[in-house]
């Protein structure tokens, strides 16, 4: 189907809001003091309603392709951008005390974090090759900047520096591997290339080792090992709420990446990316899980906590099935909660100037705020995967959809390391309740922060509890997106 201009336009709407904005908000700062800058929140998340609102409109059952099939308006695009715009204002949300207590609540993160949503939704909607890589640099570029936005703060100048080096190979590598697809099937369109692949005899070798940068490009996206290196310094090193921000929503655009690569565009190669996808999550959740036990720094054992579920969802994308798709994106919308949730509460706790940065730092919560070492519990449960919390079902969905596609003995593996992964939830909850705080000072939480929390976390049990639901959006949207 292609559209007129004017409808394409309106299906770049979310995009075309978002970047407004982006822009509007940085030149509107300018002129308000750092005591008004809740004008410029306020606007921020009337940015994200918007988009939400016309994002919405477009509907789950539509397939639309525009400007000459490099955008693309269908259920997963609908799906995932949905859940990157509630996870933003959820982010927006839990880092408004914490900036403004530190001087750092300006335009120029609002418009920042703008721009890394435009780059996700760009992603997300990306059917073409260059417009994919686009939308990485642009969500990038923004990250390492606020990274950095702290610039009194050498940890989080040396993270930033770390990440931009880091990230600048890996898209170097991503792009080169771009570059061999274009010179075998003369395409950067990915629906052209999936079709080249199966009618036009392409050297197999030469395919497959250009398959091994893109995989490469997606590895160190998500964080997985062996590409994990960047991921523990960066978020020790970044403000807390920005910690948050790497932690959630870019997650959203390297699941459609992934899913608009592989799943779409390379699988008739999928016996050869499935072997790396196997061998990288198996990686993945083995030091991730074992390395996250020897942490002190609450930050940097969340870090290992996400290569471990990195693994999780590489499984699922190992499976190369509409199933796995399905799973993966029932997963992802779980862990965004999960992780704004346990981000929300550090930050919330560290609204009055100290940093719960060590684990020693939650000792006796239970004594010192009761409802936050509860929200905490429910959390970690969460994460760790124990019933009745969403974690579990996030962690089953993807079990079984690898069991399902004939691979069991990674399934074991999975549980196993999920099993090990257990110690150190179970440990910050050892601390909370049954250890004495050096100091027994009443920790208070602004009363706005702890009911975003509180819904936050019964959202977790909620849909622990009623999974059903989330699951059939999610096989709906991949049985939609993925249909030919």
């Amino acid at each position: 189907m292609n559209p007129d201009l004017n409808s394409q336009l309106i299906l770049l709407l979310p995009e075309m809001i978002i970047a407004f904005f982006a822009m509007f908000v940085l030149v509107l700062d300018l002129y308000f003091k750092d005591k008004e800058k809740n004008l410029v929140y306020g606007l921020s998340q009337l940015a994200l309603l918007f988009a939400a609102i016309s994002t919405a409109i477009q509907g789950f059952e539509i397939k639309v392709l525009a400007f000459n099939g490099m955008f693309i308006s269908d259920s997963i695009s609908t799906y995932l951008k949905l859940l990157a715009y509630i996870s933003m204002s959820l982010v927006f949300t839990y880092s408004r005390t914490y900036l403004k207590a530190r001087l750092l609540l300006k335009g120029e993160y609002f418009s920042l974090s703008l721009f890394v949503l435009l780059g996700v939704m760009l992603m997300i909607s990306s059917m073409n090759l260059l417009m994919i890589y686009m939308g990485l640099e642009l969500l990038s570029l923004s990250l390492y900047a606020l990274v950095a936005l702290d610039r009194d703060n050498p940890k989080a100048s040396e993270a930033a520096m770390k990440y931009f080096v880091l990230g600048a190979l890996a898209s170097g590598l991503l792009l080169y591997g771009m570059s061999m697809l274009y010179g075998l099937t003369g395409s950067l369109d990915l629906l052209i290339i999936a079709n080249a692949l199966q009618e036009i005899p392409i050297d197999q070798s030469i395919l497959v080792f250009g398959l091994v940068f893109i995989v490469v490009g997606i590895a160190f996206k998500f964080g997985a090992a062996p590409f994990q290196m960047w991921v523990p310094d960066v978020y020790q090193g970044a403000p807390l709420p920005i910690t948050m921000l790497i932690g959630s929503v870019p997650k959203f655009a390297a699941v459609a990446m992934s899913i608009r690569l592989l799943f779409q565009g390379l699988e008739t190669l999928s016996s050869e990316w499935q072997q790396m996808f196997l061998f990288m999550a198996l990686l993945s959740m083995l030091i991730g899980n074992i390395t996250a036990i020897a942490q002190t720094n609450i930050k940097r054992m969340l870090a290992y906590s996400t290569i471990s579920h990195v693994g999780f969802i590489f499984l699922g994308l190992m499976s190369g099935s509409v199933n796995g798709a399905s799973a993966i994106l029932f997963y992802i919308a779980c862990y965004a909660l999960m992780t704004l949730a346990a981000f929300g509460l550090i930050i919330a706790l560290s609204a009055n100037g100290k940093d719960f940065e060590l684990l020693d730092d939650f000792k006796g919560l239970n004594k010192r705020n009761p409802w936050a070492a509860a929200i905490f519990l429910i959390t970690m449960l969460s994460l760790a995967g124990i019933p009745p919390t969403v974690g579990f079902y996030a962690k089953f969905s993807i079990l079984e959809s690898i069991v399902s596609a004939g691979y069991i003995w990674p399934a074991v593996f999975a549980v196993m390391m999920a099993l090990i992964g257990m110690y150190y939830y179970l440990r910050i909850i050892k601390l909370m309740y049954f250890d004495e705080a050096p100091k027994l000072i009443v920790i208070n939480i602004p009363k706005s922060l702890l009911w975003v929390l509180t819904i936050n976390t019964g959202s977790i049990i909620l849909l622990g509890i009623f999974p059903k639901t989330l699951m059939s959006i999610a096989a709906i949207t991949a049985g939609f997106g993925l249909q030919s």
